[in-house]
């Protein structure tokens, strides 16, 4: 038996070692531990067994200069969201992750923007993990524009590259700083990452305060709107569909044209399309009555991840 834990050094960061403990615990026969970790300067508790580990470090020895730019965003009121909108406002409808500190505040700052006309959802740890695919699922296909997360999509997530990272709190430490700007200026790419910055927050000894702030003015031009909106269907790969029969039914019975159509992901029960908006309502009138393979599946547009206290 092999044991791989992912994203270790998260994990224990997380306080998930009750959990790690027992999964090892029920375990018996390993013959193979792997410990897979973004930092090396992590003590490894005594329930992995791990002892005399062989570190394989494969962090690149010339690593290239990095196309990222940081700047900062000086806000002048102690709550930040009339600098995040207005920061969102000048980034030309261009996508960006919005990194803060609480789940909570992850959720009150989506709830806001989105008040505001601005597109988002938000993605932490205390999520069930269905809404937590949810909020990824539409974020990848183009249905909202602005991810607000915790730490947690800080790395180990498929999510597209940005353009931008924003920060609207800064993490203590520099390394996480680090894998949230990972996000961004890739293989090659460049990228931006905004620190927005209050006078009265603790300042971090890894951030440069004395860069030239960013001016962003008062905006009242709105980001476009997302060009799609996520479609839900209740059949997945263990109910034989795949992304062709999906396409097929979509542009067969639902008139869908090419362009129409965006990105489809298939899960095991369940599967989620991507429908330019203006063609959504046509659809499903379209297809209310109709079978694909031969059996009727509930289609309907895929309801959004919302606050608890609002279900």
């Amino acid at each position: 038996q092999t044991l791989i834990l992912d994203e270790f050094d998260k994990s224990l960061q997380l306080g998930f070692h009750e959990q790690m403990s027992f999964i090892i615990g029920k375990l018996t026969k390993l013959n193979k531990r792997v410990l897979v970790s973004a930092t090396s300067d992590i003590e490894i508790p005594r329930y992995t067994r791990v002892v005399n580990p062989t570190i394989l470090d494969f962090i690149p020895e010339n690593v290239e200069e990095t196309n990222l730019s940081v700047k900062m965003v000086v806000s002048k009121e102690k709550d930040k969201i009339g600098s995040l909108f207005n920061l969102i406002c000048s980034l030309k409808s261009q996508s960006a992750i919005i990194f803060c500190n609480h789940r909570d505040a992850a959720e009150r700052i989506s709830d806001t923007l989105n008040q505001k006309g601005i597109y988002s959802t938000y993605y932490h740890g205390g999520m069930d993990q269905d809404e937590r695919e949810r909020a990824l699922i539409q974020f990848r296909n183009g249905s909202v524009s602005y991810l607000i997360t915790t730490d947690l999509a800080a790395r180990g997530l498929d999510i597209p590259e940005m353009n931008h990272v924003i920060h609207y709190h800064l993490p203590s430490k520099e390394d996480e700083f680090t894998h949230r700007n990972g996000r961004t200026a890739r293989m090659l790419a460049s990228g931006t990452a905004y620190i927005i910055a209050h006078e009265s927050e603790k300042k971090m000894d890894y951030i440069d305060y004395g860069m030239e702030a960013l001016k962003v003015e008062n905006s009242t031009s709105l980001p476009k709107p997302p060009e799609f909106q996520t479609i839900y269907i209740s059949g997945g790969k263990k109910n034989k569909l795949n992304k062709i029969d999906i396409v097929g039914f979509f542009s067969q019975k639902g008139k869908l044209e090419k362009g129409d159509l965006g990105l489809i992901e298939v899960k095991d029960f369940i599967s989620f399309a991507a429908v330019k908006f203006n063609k959504v309502k046509d659809l499903l009138y379209a297809i209310k009555d109709e079978k694909m393979k031969g059996k009727k599946f509930k289609i309907e547009v895929a309801r959004k991840v919302i606050k608890k206290e609002e279900e």
